[in-house]
């Protein structure tokens, strides 16, 4: 609590300005109207309230006038943290880091068609629990996993909010208390430090190693089988590649053993790529289908990255395992709500109907040209001629991202800048646009590629680089 009595004694304390007068400058009415008056105050106090500490502790500098103190000053200060808080915000960003799946760039861009599907849904009540033919109570995903089950040709399907809760739920659900057989060149961690062992901690499952880092064999799985082991997980390598002395046991040879000693297995596949990325010119990407076709138990993938759907994590196998984890009360902590939802009735009928690689984004992407990139940057380097700026077009690589397809490319066309700006001044300064672009720094320069942005954002691109290589 400030101690007026300190203040009023202090000549230097009392010119600072009140909080009301800071508010009423019209340097902050903008602010006001963005962040709400009551932000507004709450930093005004934080600010001078920093002020004054430093002016009670620091007499010294009082005297010799280090202190900035202006009311000036202290409206600038007030403004730099607002804008500090704008930038933790959600906003739209330009994508030029040609990282198509970019999880800290929210991962798989939805068409305007799943949003305006999203919208309809969002701005309305809708039948999310509501049998419309019965008039009784419904099952909120029955429609959705229905979908899902027709494009698989899985026995049942279930959807939760990222494919993290899949494992989870599939852990809790059917090996709590149990032994879980893993191969340790699986023990993988993927983006935000989500690790298997931790995951399978907090499903009290017991983890069981088997085999090596490099090479694992049947043999190992089977001498590791106990009366007390409930499960077998298998863990695709979404995110990295292993080469020289190694070995792995297949999905099909897995399936047998489980089988033979009545144990389910658990296929945490993490990409869930639905089209077959080698039509692309890409490696073979595993295919959730190919985890069914091969008799597995359980399969789990992610909505949000090559299948191009919102954050989710779907579950397919067989249906008694489906339905004793829909009945697991961890399952309503985990589902997903009605907007993710109607984004991925929208993205999995686009499957059903053979529009994928036309109507989903991650896909677009992946599938346009290096001659339409090329034509696009032509224009761009012209237009920006038209104004002195100087770029370099040149190809490069872009790459899928996600934790999908690991060390694999797709031919691209970047563009650079004449400038003796540093390649990091140039990231910061296209960073602090009003929409913010996102490039990357390559043989020390800095770049955009235009895979991953969208051709609808080229004037946006244009008219931003003109802003800030013209000033």
């Amino acid at each position: 609590m400030q101690d007026k009595g300190k203040d009023l004694k202090n000549p230097v304390l009392r010119k600072l300005p009140s909080i009301e007068k800071l508010l009423e400058s019209f340097q902050l009415k903008d602010y006001i109207e963005n962040f709400s008056r009551q932000t507004v105050t709450n930093v005004a106090r934080e600010v001078v309230g920093s002020l004054r500490e430093k002016i009670l502790k620091s007499s010294e500098r009082i005297h010799s006038g280090k202190v900035e103190m202006t009311e000036t000053k202290i409206i600038e200060e007030i403004r730099n943290n607002l804008n500090q808080r704008r930038s933790l915000s959600l906003r739209p960003v330009i994508n030029g880091t040609g990282v198509i799946l970019h999880t800290n760039l929210g991962r798989a861009p939805s068409s305007s068609e799943t949003l305006e599907h999203i919208k309809k849904i969002g701005e309305s009540y809708c039948n999310l629990e509501f049998d419309l033919i019965s008039g009784k109570r419904g099952e909120r995903t029955s429609y959705l996993e229905k979908l899902i089950c027709e494009l698989t040709n899985s026995e049942g399907a279930l959807v939760v909010n990222n494919n993290a809760a899949a494992v989870l739920l599939v852990l809790t659900g059917l090996a709590k208390g149990k032994e879980v057989l893993v191969s340790r060149g699986e023990l993988i961690q993927i983006g935000g430090g989500f690790k298997i062992p931790e995951i399978m901690a907090q499903s009290n499952a017991i983890l069981k190693e088997v085999g090596t880092t490099n090479k694992t064999s049947l043999s190992d799985y089977q001498k590791a089988i106990t009366k007390n082991t409930s499960l077998i997980l298998k863990v695709h390598k979404s995110n990295f590649r292993m080469d020289g002395f190694v070995g792995e046991v297949s999905l099909e040879e897995l399936v047998a053993l489980g089988k033979k000693h009545k144990i389910p297995v658990f296929y945490d596949l993490g990409s869930g790529a639905l089209l077959l990325s080698e039509d692309f010119g890409l490696a073979h990407e595993p295919t959730p289908m190919e985890g069914l076709k091969a008799k597995t138990d359980l399969v789990s993938f992610s909505g949000d990255k090559l299948l191009g759907g919102p954050q989710s994590g779907i579950i397919l196998g067989k249906k008694k395992y489906i339905d004793l984890l829909r009945k697991h009360p961890l399952y309503r902590a985990l589902r997903v709500d009605k907007l993710v939802i109607a984004g991925l009735e929208k993205v999995i009928l686009a499957y059903l109907k053979k529009e994928g690689s036309g109507k989903i984004s991650v896909w677009q992407m992946i599938s346009t040209k290096i001659e339409d990139l090329r034509e696009r940057a032509q224009k761009i380097e012209n237009s920006l001629k038209e104004k002195g700026i100087k770029s370099f077009v040149k190809e490069s690589k872009s790459t899928v991202g996600g934790g999908s397809l690991p060390g694999e490319t797709l031919p691209t066309i970047v563009i650079s800048f004449d400038t003796e700006v540093s390649p990091q001044i140039q990231a910061e300064r296209f960073r602090n646009l009003s929409i913010p672009i996102i490039g990357r720094i390559e043989n020390n320069k800095f770049v955009l590629d235009l895979r991953t942005i969208f051709h609808h954002q080229d004037e946006i691109l244009i008219q931003s680089i003109k802003n800030i290589f013209s000033s």
